[in-house]
């Protein structure tokens, strides 16, 4: 199968077009969202949805999330609407939270993994927009990379994993937030299953207090079923061996430091996600500076890119623990994904 590569910009009217026909004829096309780029199947189609676990070599316990353009789209997908749910859609929708609920007969079980309820959102992204509403019917997508590694923020990611195995990418440039959506279950209190853009704070300013899974940041037990995507599997990984570093700021260079001279020691290549705050600590060792420990928007925006591009070019990666609060919740989220849990205190 050769892939096509169309931009979202000078071929926006073709590229839309084309891709919703795909979509309409049970076949694939990765598109870009606010948050990353997605793989996206017609939602209602068991066999296009089996052709999205196939492509990216996904696990079929691991649900999927249905994207529409409306906020009236959801009517169909759920048994009811909840009025928490209108109150957070008419905040955050287009945006990157998704909600979850019971879902309707028309949900095929391949889209849930079996589970009971369906995750909805509505992305904010023109060109996911466009072509949700030119395909006519709700979009399920997860990002689209090959199963594990680091989620697609740019078309080159997509590309690089998924070249030949789906006919269409939309080009839409470089992804703003660059970690996936928010979800939140509305089944029972309300809680959050996988930290995003719209922050838990952000939450609990329209609805009030929210409950956090115990998988947010410590890992699931393998017998527990997956609620939402980026719950139980090791996700996000490079091609390296990725170690998060526990503790106060300087203790966690320190340690970091430490760290990195024994793995040199001993014939291994090694790399610091270092921050703008820590940077100097680590002069005249290898680091890549991943952004502001103090605007953790720009650590979410930059980890998925900066894992990829380390990827195969160095054994072990050393990152620094990030306070859990605002995005860094989503920050810390996806870093102990990549590492696998893997971690020391300094």
């Amino acid at each position: 199968m050769k892939t096509e590569v169309y931009s979202a910009v000078s071929q926006k009217e073709n590229g839309t077009r084309l891709g919703a026909d795909l979509i309409r004829r049970g076949q694939i096309v990765a598109f870009p969202t606010e948050t990353v780029y997605g793989l996206g199947a017609n939602g209602l189609d068991p066999g296009a949805v089996g052709r999205i676990f196939e492509a990216k070599g996904r696990p079929n316990d691991n649900p999927l999330i249905l994207h529409v353009a409306r906020k009236s789209d959801v009517k169909a997908l759920w048994t009811s609407i909840p009025p928490v749910a209108r109150q957070l859609m008419d905040v955050f929708w287009p945006g990157p939270l998704t909600l979850v609920y019971f879902k309707s007969d028309i949900v095929p079980d391949e889209v849930t993994a079996g589970l009971p309820t369906v995750a909805v959102r509505c992305p904010r992204h023109k060109t996911a927009l466009a072509l949700i509403r030119a395909a006519g019917l709700p979009v399920a997508a997860p990002s689209a990379n090959a199963s594990g590694k680091p989620s697609p923020t740019t078309a080159q990611h997509v590309l690089e994993d998924m070249d030949g195995k789906i006919p269409l990418i939309l080009d839409g440039g470089p992804c703003k937030i660059g970690v996936e959506s928010t979800v939140l279950s509305l089944t029972g209190t309300p809680r959050i299953l996988r930290p995003g853009g719209v922050t838990k704070e952000m939450i609990e300013a329209v609805i009030g207090e929210v409950q956090l899974s115990s998988a947010v940041l410590a890992k699931l037990d393998q017998s527990e079923k997956v609620e939402s995507p980026g719950m139980k599997y090791r996700h996000y990984a490079p091609d390296a061996e990725v170690i998060v570093v526990k503790g106060e700021a300087r203790a966690v260079a320190n340690r970091i430091k430490s760290e990195y001279e024994h793995y040199e020691s001993c014939g291994f290549s090694c790399t610091i996600l270092a921050t703008e705050q820590t940077k100097t600590f680590y002069h005249g060792k290898n680091y890549v500076i991943i952004g502001d420990r103090d605007e953790p928007e720009t650590l979410c925006a930059r980890l998925f890119s900066c894992l990829r591009r380390l990827s195969g070019s160095t054994d072990v990666i050393l990152a620094e623990e990030q306070p859990a609060v605002g995005a860094g919740m989503a920050f810390m989220n996806r870093l102990l994904h990549a590492a696998g849990f893997k971690t020391l205190q300094a």
